[in-house]
């Protein structure tokens, strides 16, 4: 019996090369998380503006836009902090994270509330930040390649395949 499918496009004469680990894992994280959250946050901010004005979206473009900087944070020390000392990261990570939280305290805490700040719209917009930002970093994380094993090194300087 023959078959009368299509074989589709014949693939070129070129060689299939090896992949290897996603360049600049930390920096397009970045990039996606920020435009998740941010996208969320611009809708969030034309509801809070519509329904309760001016000062209910400048609230929650605060919460979230506070959000942001605290991830994207983590991410840059990531990015410049494991590129330079790669075993050292996950500490790195634990200095930041509390220095970020006792620092965004200090500094909330000595602003205070201004006065045009709405409470409610200021948790959403964080809220929604938060819930996109982690959304988009595990399925960064999940597209990601991360090369677990180091490839020995061939006599010209490449690696095998």
């Amino acid at each position: 019996m023959t078959s009368s499918a299509d074989s589709g496009h014949r693939s070129g004469s070129g060689s299939v090369g090896g992949s290897g680990p996603t360049t600049s894992l930390w920096l397009r994280l970045l990039a996606l998380s920020s435009a998740a959250a941010g996208a969320g946050l611009a809708l969030v901010c034309l509801a809070a503006g519509l329904l309760d004005g001016p000062a209910a979206a400048f609230s929650a473009l605060f919460g979230g836009a506070l959000v942001m900087a605290f991830f994207a944070i983590s991410l840059l020390v990531g990015h410049f902090g494991g590129r330079n000392h790669s075993s050292g990261a996950i500490g790195l990570f634990v200095a930041t994270y509390f220095i970020k939280v006792v620092g965004f305290a200090v500094v909330l805490f000595a602003i205070g509330a201004p006065a045009w700040l709405s409470g409610r719209w200021f948790l959403i917009g964080a809220v929604v930040a938060v819930v996109l930002w982690q959304a988009a970093e595990l399925y960064g994380f999940a597209k990601a390649r991360l090369q677990i094993y180091n490839d020995p090194e061939t006599p010209g300087g490449g690696t095998h395949a």
